[in-house]
């Protein structure tokens, strides 16, 4: 059973509603984007951050999750070039924007609260956890990078 103090009890709620955002963000913009190809970026992101949610709340509720049955798969856009020559939809941009944004924010916050737990059990799912929310992020940028969105230079 994992007893936490007030201070990491605190981080991990901040963390549970990061993932919760994540979640409703992915799941939401899935709905909302024009190509297909990002339609299946978000929505397996969306499924990855859900896992990252119930891991938190199993640590809340006093259990430390089993990280070898976590969803570890990596999984970027492939580096295609431009759809079909044209410009990526804009509306696309801004919400890939947005999630790249997102991304760094919940990374950083994991960054911060891995510091501050005792356990280092708890500890390692939470750098677990922030590796996948890296990979995200780096899986939004290699899209946008190859959709004309991100220009790196």
């Amino acid at each position: 059973m994992l007893n936490f103090t007030q201070k990491e009890r605190m981080l991990l709620e901040d963390q549970k509603t990061h993932e919760q955002i994540c979640v409703d963000k992915y799941t939401s913009y899935a709905n909302q984007v024009q190509c297909p190809q990002l339609k299946a970026l978000f929505q397996d992101y969306a499924k990855q951050e859900q896992s990252h949610l119930d891991s938190i709340n199993q640590m809340l509720n006093g259990q430390l999750p089993n990280m070898s049955q976590s969803n570890q798969q990596q999984q970027n856009a492939p580096s295609t070039a431009q759809s079909q020559g044209a410009m990526a939809n804009q509306a696309d941009a801004v919400l890939c924007n947005d999630m790249l944004m997102t991304e760094k924010y919940v990374s950083d916050a994991y960054n911060t609260a891995i510091f501050e737990f005792v356990d280092t059990n708890v500890r390692q799912v939470l750098n677990h956890i922030q590796k996948e929310e890296q990979q995200h992020g780096e899986g939004v940028f290699h899209y946008m990078m190859n959709h004309g969105m991100y220009n790196p230079q």
